[in-house]
């Protein structure tokens, strides 16, 4: 099996297009509790593109209001600013990384595990006392790198697919077959290119290895996060659950099993409150 030249994967990633401007800002005040919301608002508002794929998302089955959102402050007013900011980060990378045709991926659902994951984060992180907007934040991103190997290769990826169902194993053992990286490792080299955070950075890397020396407190609960929502999807399709949760991580958040039970059972909650929104 042919894989991609490292060198391949980081020209074409330098290749991708920036966040815009407010994006990065909004990653950059996450951690911060004296954001302007206004101010930001105002200047998303400017960029009329992120503006009009905002609001459309704002008013799509993602985020359901009963009323029509016509504006980026109504909309925060109506959905709270983490929401908002969500979709705002969803309507920039949607931006980024155009629909291509790659057989087998399936990017609504990439978007609505992305999302399940950030929904998850946010209750682990408020359930351990930690600020929730980081959290939800990099727990959204934690799969971008997929979204990087996909735009860039579409063909080599729906292969890494194919190589997946052929070998019975993991998409990270078929993705590091098929490009010599995985996708944890391609979203750490977009987030190096697009100047995000160290701590962003090492959350999107290592949130499969959080054991891996210098991975980080974030990276260890975006992958809980992470098994939630696989366990979750899994149980819901009659699968067995996978039980490759990182001690490391377990114990970071000092985690047991009525805990993490508990924890499921309010990340489902809250899925099933959203989807109850989008159908009714």
């Amino acid at each position: 099996m042919a894989v991609l030249e490292l060198s391949t994967v980081i020209d074409n990633i330098h290749d991708l297009p920036s966040l815009p401007a407010v994006v990065m800002s909004l990653l950059n005040l996450v951690d911060q509790d004296d954001a302007d919301i206004s101010v930001l608002a105002e200047k998303v508002s400017q960029d009329l593109a992120l503006t009009a794929k905002t609001l459309r998302l704002a008013n799509s089955a993602f985020f359901v209001t009963r009323v029509k959102v016509t504006t980026i402050q109504q909309a925060i007013t109506l959905l709270g600013f983490q929401h908002v900011r969500t979709m705002i980060i969803m309507a920039a990378l949607t931006g980024c990384f155009p629909e291509r045709t790659c057989p087998g991926f399936d990017h609504k659902q990439f978007w609505e595990h992305s999302t399940a994951a950030a929904t998850a984060a946010g209750i682990l992180a408020r359930h351990i006392g930690m600020q929730a907007d980081i959290a939800v934040t990099a727990a959204l991103l934690h799969d971008i790198g997929r979204l990087v190997l996909v735009t860039c290769f579409p063909q080599d990826y729906a292969a890494a697919l194919a190589y997946r169902q052929q070998h019975d194993c993991t998409m990270l053992e078929a993705e590091v077959a098929i490009f010599g990286i995985d996708h944890a490792a391609a979203g750490a080299l977009l987030a190096t290119n697009w100047q995000f955070s160290d701590v962003m950075r090492l959350a999107i890397e290592g949130h499969h290895a959080p054991d891996r020396p210098g991975a980080g407190f974030l990276a260890a609960l975006v992958h809980i996060a992470n098994a939630i929502v696989h366990q979750l999807a899994s149980t819901e399709e009659g699968q067995q659950a996978s039980s490759a949760v990182s001690q490391t991580a377990w114990t970071a958040l000092n985690l047991d099993d009525d805990v993490y039970a508990g924890l499921c059972q309010r990340t489902q909650q809250s899925i099933d409150r959203q989807r109850g929104a989008q159908n009714g």
